[in-house]
């Protein structure tokens, strides 16, 4: 939305009217609210207490923010304004009854979505089997934790090797020569395992023995002197310690079943769309605008 439309949206919000907003206050009192309580109307069309409260949600954060007796009495005259305008429109543009489709579909949605999430309740069972098969073939695997200095030639790693010989700080020597993006950090690169590395340095590193420095290592990256560490070989963590990963990941399956088992059941036909290109997507003229 251009800057000067949401500006005037806050704007119409912004004008409280004591007077009226006193008087409406009266009024309610003296009857049971309900959503279906008419608060105004325009030209036949109702305006509710229900229409109110669903646009509070949809408003700027800042705008949720003013005191009740100002939004309420801006919601009213900005619901007035849209109700009027809108009746002025005599057939509905393609464009707009597109986007209406589809925001009814994403709000009906996010609705039945929103009540499959409150209805779902995660056991201890399940966090306990999920556990079970997230661990069911570990294999107990070698980790490594190495620093590297990176540089452009192979004798540019040469001369860093006879620095370090020389008893130059690994770390220094990484934030002045690196050029890799660990470089300011002393060239650490944490822990890693097998196949997290280009195999020409995971090679290098395979084969060193803790607290050694490499020859000249080339990788399509340019010319490493790598540094290991430590190594370490990891144990399965213990169920507590996943918990709320495995809460998370038992959740989101069983929600996604429930979502896929209805579209399962929906007679979905899907077009040919092959000889469609993919840049219509921004051609807006094809819905009038």
């Amino acid at each position: 939305m251009p800057k000067y439309k949401a500006l005037m949206l806050s704007a119409t919000l912004a004008l409280a009217l004591p007077g009226i907003a006193q008087a409406q206050s009266e009024t309610a009192m003296a009857a049971e609210v309900t959503a279906d309580t008419v608060i105004a109307s325009v030209n036949g069309t109702e305006i509710t207490v229900g229409h109110l409260i669903a646009s509070v949600p949809d408003l700027a954060p800042e705008d949720q923010q003013l005191p009740d007796e100002v939004l309420f009495e801006g919601l009213i005259e900005r619901l007035i304004q849209q109700t009027a305008v809108s009746q002025s429109q005599q057939e509905m543009p393609s464009a707009t009854r597109l986007r209406l489709e589809n925001q009814r579909n994403q709000l009906v949605a996010s609705d039945v979505v929103e009540r499959m999430a409150a209805a779902i309740e995660v056991s201890d069972a399940d966090v306990q089997a999920a556990y079970d098969v997230r661990f069911a073939d570990f294999t107990p695997a070698t980790e490594y934790n190495a620093s590297h200095i990176l540089v452009a030639t192979e004798a540019e790693a040469g001369a860093v090797i006879e620095a370090l010989d020389g008893g130059a700080d690994f770390a220094e020597q990484a934030r002045e020569k690196s050029t890799g993006p660990s470089g300011p950090n002393g060239g650490a690169l944490g822990w890693f395992g097998a196949g997290r590395m280009v195999p020409e340095f995971e090679q290098a590193v395979v084969e060193m023995e803790v607290g050694a420095i490499s020859q000249p290592v080339q990788t399509q990256f340019g010319w490493h002197v790598i540094k290991l560490n430590e190594t370490r070989i990891p144990s399965v963590p213990a169920l507590d310690t996943m918990r709320g990963e495995l809460q998370t990941e038992v959740f989101r399956q069983q929600l996604f079943a429930e979502i896929d088992a209805l579209v399962g059941k929906a007679e979905i036909v899907r077009a040919d769309v092959s000889g469609i290109d993919p840049a219509v997507l921004r051609n807006m003229a094809l819905i009038g605008r």
